[in-house]
């Protein structure tokens, strides 16, 4: 029997250390030791240190003016974590092991003093086999957190970004350095006799010869003990199943002729999404072990786009059978201390998303394999997702590694990925990661399945995930941004850019070369574009800390916070020949301005569509109180006025009626 308790309801601990010298304080002593930096306080797990930290008084909001700074010293010390287990959970003699979803960093696991095991990288699970390190009673955990690495953030060189630490965190220009430590998803102490359900692959497919669901794992247990699976609609069995385990084992689960309802992306359909949930019992009927996934019946295709090159990569997603056109935005955490995120905050942005009439989110390569309950409401929600590894460019080289070592590695995390996400209906995507580049001849180009790394991670979906497309970077080219002179030339399949209205060598900065650049556009897709726009002046004030307002100038360090990329002033000036009379003038003026460009930019794709696939906005949302930034919904979650231009387009659909050229293919039984 298998037996999980949940180590988010114990009281942790949290002390800060000068670094090893916990491991000189008397193994039965709980957090009494005078010697730490930062003497015990309370703490939430999951949760990051920085939070705990703050909550207890001793660093400010790293989001206010320039507090960020004064919080880097959290990354000098060792973090102790601690809390004592239950007496009554280890009773019983099992076999136990700490299931660790996300740990974000590198350390050691100590049971009673005794070091257990080490671990490193925040991508991938940690499970730790406790052995007879257990006592009856008196059990106490430790998860220390070593300090992070130096440098992983925006500028660097990709070849040489070898660390397993996520990467936003060190400064990109939208975020500020926050380099979280801590548990960052859930944490579990499982005990088990043996006798439990393995990792098993739910795949829901669906064909001309219509609805399949297929399973395939292993059950560890006497070959006498039963597999019950059934596959529910509410209360309703659509399908159910007994069968012995060595039966289980040997050819799974294959249940075909379904008659279920289709999941339809949002604005498309219904989402309809049924649960499969299977079981292991003893002779005596007694409950051993369950898994529960929740599942959508959906066929996804890539077309290519109408008059794109032959050789061109497809870019019409097809969906039941229908031609969508893409629109979406590229997603990065909630929050830089992801690990504090609710899964009521989730619910709040991701709803905001969908009733903005969103269709797809990028989960962009600088960040982190997102939370479960992410993906179970993109589900829910109809949002696609298209997820990537965690890879991303640097600016000095956006090369990736070719280390055998980190290859080797990436690979345990690759496939950590897959497992955990393949039986979500909302994916449609894998993406080896963002804007990874080669340079050849004096042109950059994105990187191929040439490129061994990108060669393993597309052996890996393929093995573990054969059914959805392998992308090998965004943008995957041949050219990585479209400029005007290369328009009409082809070459423009997915790129990324422009990212505001003087970029690219666009005649002047106004509206008009804006629109003349749309209106010669041949992308196939837009995966990343944008437009700068101000924050709300509410947001501005709230976190301007000790800087001040004035002046409304690169100059003073609120408007490049992080860096003056997005600051539009300049444009301001240009426009009116003076500074802005007063914070709201300005901000008024830059939100209209980010609105209308986006506008312009979303006409241009969904009036080509099918000769476009779609558009992305770089970036969907602040994590950060960026005085001013791409994001088209602030740090508050609120949507900016660009949000509702594009929102109200998005939801009109008016691509729709293009897209009924492309044709569609009919149901299957069932559906």
């Amino acid at each position: 029997m298998k037996r999980t308790y949940d180590l988010s309801r114990l009281e942790w601990t949290l002390s800060g250390w000068v670094p090893n010298l916990w491991r000189l304080r008397a193994p039965v002593e709980v957090n009494k030791a005078q010697t730490s930096e930062v003497p015990a306080i309370p703490a939430r797990v999951p949760g990051s240190v920085q939070m705990a930290l703050r909550t207890a008084g001793l660093i400010p909001d790293w989001n206010e003016g320039l507090n960020y700074r004064a919080c880097q010293w959290v990354e000098n010390l060792h973090w102790v974590y601690e809390a004592s287990i239950p007496d009554e959970w280890v009773a019983e003699g099992s076999s136990f092991r700490l299931e660790c979803l996300g740990l974000d960093g590198s350390g050691w696991l100590r049971v009673n003093g005794a070091e257990v095991a080490a671990f490193n990288g925040s991508h991938r699970p940690h499970v730790f086999d406790l052995g007879s390190r257990l006592k009856p009673s008196g059990n106490v955990l430790t998860l220390i957190f070593d300090c992070p690495p130096r440098w992983a953030g925006q500028f660097g060189y990709t070849s040489r970004m070898t660390e397993w630490k996520v990467r936003f965190n060190y400064t990109w220009d939208w975020v500020a350095r926050l380099v979280q430590i801590g548990v960052w998803d859930r944490i579990d102490l499982v005990g088990s006799d043996g006798a439990e359900i393995g990792d098993i692959r739910v795949g829901a497919e669906v064909a001309d010869a219509g609805a399949a669901l297929r399973v395939q794992g292993n059950v560890a247990g006497p070959a006498h003990h039963r597999v019950k699976a059934a596959l529910m609609d509410g209360d309703v069995v659509v399908r159910d199943q007994v069968l012995d385990v060595a039966a289980f084992n040997r050819a799974g689960i294959d249940w075909r002729n379904l008659a279920v309802g289709r999941w339809w992306p949002n604005g498309m359909g219904e989402q309809r999404l049924y649960t499969f949930r299977m079981e292991l019992v003893g002779e005596d009927g007694t409950p051993l072990d369950s898994v529960v996934r929740t599942v959508g019946f959906r066929s996804v295709a890539w077309r290519p786009c109408e008059g794109a090159p032959p050789e061109a990569d497809p870019w019409i997603c097809v969906v039941n059978g229908e031609p969508v056109f893409l629109q979406g935005a590229n997603w990065v955490p909630i929050r830089t201390n992801f690990a504090d995120v609710s899964d009521q905050d989730y619910r709040a942005w991701l709803t905001l998303y969908r009733d903005l009439g969103f269709n797809i989110l990028r989960v962009w390569g600088g960040a982190v394999l997102e939370k479960e309950c992410f993906y179970a409401l993109c589900d829910e929600l109809g949002l696609m997702v298209w997820q990537e590894f965690p890879l991303s460019s640097s600016g000095c080289d956006d090369y990736p590694p070719e280390d055998e070592t980190f290859i080797r590695e990436m690979r345990v995390v690759a496939q950590s990925y897959v497992a955990r996400r393949r039986h979500h209906a909302s994916l449609v995507l894998w993406c080896g990661g963002n804007e990874l580049i080669t340079t050849r001849d004096g042109s950059y180009l994105p990187v191929g399945d040439w490129h061994p790394m990108i060669r393993m991670l597309k052996e890996v979906v393929a093995d573990m995930d054969p059914g959805r497309r392998f992308l090998p970077t965004s943008p995957s080219g041949p050219s990585v941004h479209a400029h005007l002179p290369n328009f009409g030339k082809g070459i423009h399949w997915d790129v990324h850019g422009p990212w505001s209205i003087n970029w690219f060598g666009m005649a002047d900065a106004t509206l008009a070369s804006w629109q003349d650049y749309w209106d010669r556009d041949d992308a196939l897709l837009r995966s990343e574009t944008g437009n700068p726009g101000a924050s709300p002046a509410d947001i501005i004030c709230r976190y301007r800390g000790e800087c001040s307002i004035e002046p409304i100038a690169a100059a003073n360090p609120l408007w490049r916070r992080p860096l003056d990329w997005w600051f539009d002033g300049p444009q301001f000036i240009a426009e009116h020949g003076r500074n802005p009379r007063d914070l709201e003038e300005y901000v008024s003026w830059s939100q209209e301005r980010q609105a209308r460009a986006l506008a312009i930019a979303v006409r241009s794709c969904q009036d080509r569509f099918p000769r476009c696939g779609g558009i992305l906005f770089w970036m969907g949302h602040d994590c950060y109180p960026c005085a001013v930034n791409t994001a088209i919904i602030d740090f508050h979650g609120r949507p900016k006025p660009a949000a509702v231009a594009v929102g109200e387009l998005f939801r009109q659909q008016s691509w729709r009626k293009a897209g009924s050229r492309i044709g569609s293919n009919p149901p299957g039984p069932g559906l």
